[in-house]
């Protein structure tokens, strides 16, 4: 019998849970229930601009903390009351920015806002910690669901290690079973000390002692850890599990590439696992956007007098233009021209190999030494974040040659042109910035921007900006 796409449900399910549903409604009545009372004691009665500063401040909530998956983590408590914080801290900020933007932050009582903010995290706190407390309570008084993993390999033993370590699962791996085909099995163990594997799981059998395992070791949940290309072993088995009445789930190997920003979503009820995307789509885009507008903008309020001082000098130090101008790759490959303060003498290159400045180069300027090493020829950038084609936070871009150059060499080097790139990134503030000697330590800059896209988020650009105030200087840079 077949069955059609269309007619089936959706294959991609959000687990919900009673606990989750209550944790929510606990943390909304809470703000309402502390804003309702701060609103009351500072202003008297609650007026129309409160009542919007409150539904904003819901709303904003909603859309944060789903973000951030507050209600989806089962973290260790001391990793959800951090996620709880940066989650709580961005709802505000997006709050207090609308207000800034519609010019209406003045009708707002500061200290009630402040009181606002500080009661609301710690009532949060206080219902997550009780809601945690009685989970692990509850959580004891059940008996463990027994799993055995089908493979034996780096993704199955990893597989295990987080099954016991999540007390939420309530689940306890007994062992594996060997992949029948010594092929794949080796492929699955590729990379893996052997004596390691068989000493973090016990292995039960081969792959054709499965039904008897399960039946012998009491087994309701089977996960199978295979490869990608070894589907057919699940094919063979699924139906003949399916009679002994165990949950039957599959963790596909794709660890083996290197995946950027993946997810797995839906379309049309058809799971579908993203193995390399940008972040920066719908709110997130906009987000991004709204943090570059805004800080750029106070940026430059700020340093258009250096701006001013720098050009000065370098036009007064050699004969030439003040501002140099050169094409990079940009977000999904589009080419831009960037904005740097000039810092060699006017010279063209030598056939079409671009050299990297290095040390002690005689086509770098006084003035171009100093502005270099200090990074201040990078400030003009700044108009490329107004203009949409950088971020303040992001891979730095790098010339077209060059990318042509390291993408035959690195395989995914590629993968950086997934964001914006930015005047200053992870790999910077890592040290990996200047002159790049060999192969080895681009490929360190490429991990850097590849985590940065993996991990992005305002606070981590927030962090990376501060850090950059630190590693403004360096041996690397010249």
């Amino acid at each position: 019998m077949s069955f059609s796409y269309s007619s089936q449900r959706s294959l991609l399910q959000r687990r919900n849970s009673m606990t989750r549903m209550l944790q929510t409604l606990l943390d909304g009545a809470a703000v309402l229930g502390i804003s309702y009372f701060l609103i009351v004691r500072h202003i008297g009665i609650v007026t129309a601009e409160y009542t919007v500063f409150v539904l904003l401040l819901m709303g904003a909530l909603a859309v944060v903390y789903d973000h951030y998956g507050i209600y989806r983590s089962n973290a260790n408590f001391t990793r959800k009351a951090l996620n709880l914080f940066n989650a709580w801290s961005l709802t505000f900020l997006v709050v207090v920015l609308l207000g800034f933007l519609t010019k209406n932050v003045g009708q707002f009582s500061r200290l009630l806002v402040g009181e606002l903010y500080v009661a609301g995290y710690g009532a949060q706190l206080g219902l997550h910690l009780l809601v945690w407390l009685v989970q692990v309570k509850f959580m004891q008084r059940l008996q463990a669901e027994r799993v055995i993993i089908v493979g034996s390999g780096r993704l199955a033993n990893y597989l295990q290690g987080k099954i016991s370590n999540n007390p939420w699962l309530n689940q306890q791996v007994v062992g594996c079973v060997a992949l029948s085909d010594d092929k794949v099995d080796e492929a699955q163990s590729a990379g893996a000390d052997a004596q390691a594997v068989s000493g973090r799981m016990q292995q039960l059998g081969r792959l054709e002692q499965l039904p008897q395992l399960i039946e012998q070791h009491k087994v309701s949940i089977v996960y199978f850890a295979i490869p990608l290309d070894a589907s057919d072993i699940l094919e063979g088995l699924y139906f003949k599990l399916l009679e002994q009445h165990v949950a039957i789930h599959w963790v596909p190997d794709i660890f083996s590439l290197r995946l950027v920003n993946h997810s797995v979503r839906e379309i049309a009820g058809l799971p579908v696992i993203a193995l390399s995307e940008t972040p920066l789509t719908g709110t997130r885009l906009a987000l991004k956007s709204l943090e570059d507008l805004v800080l750029s903008s106070l940026i430059l309020l700020g340093i258009t007098p250096l701006l001013l001082v720098i050009a000065l000098a370098v036009k007064l130090d050699s004969p030439g233009p003040v501002f140099f101008r050169q094409n990079r790759n940009g977000w999904n490959g589009k080419t831009f021209k960037i904005w740097k303060f000039r810092s060699m003498y006017v010279h063209q290159p030598e056939g079409t190999v671009l050299k990297q400045a290095e040390k002690d180069d005689p086509r770098i300027t006084r003035v171009g030494r100093f502005i270099r090493r200090t990074s201040l020829d990078e400030l003009p950038q700044i108009f490329n974040v107004l203009a949409g084609e950088m971020s303040l936070v992001g891979p730095r871009p790098h010339a077209v040659q060059h990318d042509a150059e390291y993408s035959q060499r690195i395989s995914d080097y590629m993968a950086r042109h997934n964001i914006k790139p930015g005047i200053t990134g992870l790999a910077q503030v890592r040290g990996f910035r200047g002159e790049t000697r060999d192969l080895e330590q681009m490929a360190l800059r490429i991990e850097s921007d590849i985590e940065y896209i993996n991990h992005w988020s305002v606070w981590l650009d927030l962090s990376i900006l501060l850090r950059t105030l630190v590693a403004f200087t360096g041996k690397n840079a010249y």
